[in-house]
């Protein structure tokens, strides 16, 4: 039982929100994506008629023209929908270790873990899943011909598209690192200097899209763009074969259910964590009185911090693919672990990380990621995260098709123990094996407010995912935020290991840091965290977008 009276001693101000007011309001369809073309795309699918499954393809496709750090077809990710029935499912199309690949394959013979093997360079590649994901989407729910899906993709790749400036910027910093790492140097993409309004062409990409948009998935796991992906690797020593490409399925998977208060949570379960450690976060504060504490205070953050280690120690222990290993989803969402684990939580003091472990259960996740959500015109929703894991993934254009390849494989546990690109630990539940799956913090979610549609959101950002989605969350349901609101407000993170607080500048007052320190916590400011894209669910009105200001991304709808 909390007692009220000793939470409000903790409580140091709630005003500080730096939000950007309400964000785009439709009355019947929105999509929200990390670039403003993207968003244009998937809004022009829906006005020809198209649903939200429809609007997800074409967005998908769209972004891997004009985001090509994370908008991809030589990467994976999962997609959550539901229908205006009230029916929902998950697609996972997350890539795949290659056939070859092993559990020390990122090690060398003394067994020491061998720097940027598995984040750079063509070894660093899983088996892509994107367009096999969009193909089986497409066959489930669309309405529209393929070939109008695809289509935008192609026009943008073929005739060009204006760079941003926050594109022309990513294009410079990676120019370098191009051409580390391609064995054919990707002429269209090296530039002295890009800057914003420039146009970019993509003559091999368009040639790639047009055999996705006539044959589908056989456009890309078959015939000539799977021989070009083949001689990529061989010429870099990576390991991924036409068996591997000829393999690879997306699968339906049942969604993860859980629920805060009123509100149904729907998202993605393994082999994404992002799922699990959402409804794990939310059952672990479900009881404390968020509203009372206030949005800025000392107690709430701390509260927020302790309950993300305890989430974060579970991920790293019993979290993996579930197709081979037995992960036990059902008892780390159970509300009684649920509540032992909180136990020994400390309004004054932090646990220190290495004081904390993941809970026992008897047996028998750059950055780089982007996220987009949309609503149809007809009460349909599609959450989709996506991603290449690092920026530009492992930095490799497939050699005349004109794509990136991820770096997936830095998100399995190259060691036990030690820490991947965005410093998350993993264990022998997301060790290394041919075929298997990695695991994932993606977290695409759909929410329910008695048994009706009420928000759609994601985010990118690594670990970061997690905390963007379930602090962007509490924003509107705990302290009303609209929904721009709740995408702008800064934020915090904590993810167990390292035993660090960071957070946005400007996040947390210093009268509330001091109180943090006195506590007990080690506090670092970074720039950004996560870019959560989401649409809220506004009764008798409309929808209203969140398009998070720390990048371009964009609501756009009618």
């Amino acid at each position: 039982m909390i007692v009220l009276g000793l939470i409000l001693l903790h409580i140091l101000g709630c005003n500080d929100r730096h939000v950007h007011g309400p964000g785009l309001i439709t009355s019947e369809a929105m999509v929200v994506s990390a670039h403003p073309i993207a968003s244009a795309v998937g809004r022009d699918i829906l006005k020809k008629g198209g649903n939200a499954v429809d609007a997800a393809i074409a967005v998908q496709f769209a972004l891997a023209v004009v985001y090509p750090s994370a908008g991809n077809i030589g990467g994976g990710g999962f997609m959550i929908i539901r229908l205006n029935n009230g029916k929902y499912f998950s697609l996972d199309y997350r890539e795949k270790a290659p056939l070859n690949a092993h559990r020390e394959m990122f090690q060398n013979d003394q067994g020491e873990v061998i720097e940027d093997l598995s984040t750079f360079g063509h070894l660093a590649a899983g088996v892509p899943g994107t367009v096999d994901g969009m193909t089986k989407a497409y066959d489930k729910f669309a309405k529209l011909d393929w070939k109008v899906l695809i289509q935008p993709a192609i026009n943008l790749a073929a005739q060009g598209f204006t760079l941003t400036e926050k594109e022309a910027d990513k294009l410079n910093k990676n120019r370098d690192d191009f051409i580390r790492a391609n064995t054919l140097t990707p002429d269209f993409i090296i530039k002295d200097n890009w800057q914003a309004g420039d146009t970019i062409v993509l003559s091999d990409l368009a040639r790639t899209l047009t055999l996705i948009r006539e044959q589908k998935e056989a456009g890309f796991y078959t015939g000539e763009i799977a021989d070009l992906i083949v001689s990529e690797i061989k010429r870099g020593k990576g390991i991924i074969t036409h068996e591997d490409l000829n393999l690879y399925s997306a699968v339906w998977r049942d969604p993860l259910t859980g629920y805060y208060k009123d509100y149904n949570i729907i998202s993605m379960g393994p082999p994404s964590s992002g799922g699990i450690a959402l409804i794990q976060l939310l059952n672990l504060i479900a009881d404390y009185p968020l509203n009372s504490m206030g949005w800025n205070s000392a107690f709430y953050i701390h509260l927020l911090i302790e309950a993300e280690k305890y989430v974060f120690a579970d991920r790293a222990k019993h979290l993996g693919d579930a197709d081979f290993y037995p992960v036990p989803v059902n008892d780390l969402i159970d509300t009684s672990y649920l509540f032992n684990r909180m136990q020994n939580f400390n309004i004054n003091r932090a646990i220190p990380s290495d004081s904390i472990y993941a809970g026992f259960i008897p047996l028998f996740e750059s950055t780089e990621t982007t996220h987009f959500s949309i609503v149809d015109q007809h009460g349909n929703a599609a959450a989709v995260t996506t991603t290449l894991n690092g920026a530009f993934g492992c930095k490799v254009i497939v050699g005349g098709a004109g794509f990136f390849l991820n770096n997936q494989m830095d998100d399995f546990s190259v060691k036990p123990g030690y820490p991947n690109m965005f410093g998350l630990i993993g264990g022998e539940a997301n060790s290394i094996e041919p075929g298997k799956r990695m695991l994932s913090s993606m977290t695409p979610t759909i929410i329910e407010k008695n048994g009706e549609l009420f928000m759609v959101v994601g985010s990118p950002g690594g670990s970061r995912i997690i905390t963007s989605v379930f602090q962007s969350l509490l924003n509107v349901i705990e302290f009303n935020m609209t929904m721009q609101e709740a995408v702008s407000a800064k934020r915090f993170h904590h993810q167990w290991k390292p035993d660090t607080v960071y957070y946005e500048s400007g996040r947390i007052s210093q009268e509330v840091l001091q109180s943090l320190s006195v506590k007990g916590h080690r506090l670092k400011i970074r720039e950004s965290m996560g870019s959560v894209d989401a649409i809220l669910v506004i009764p008798n009105i409309g929808l209203e977008g969140g398009a998070d200001p720390r990048g371009d991304d964009t609501a756009d709808g009618f």
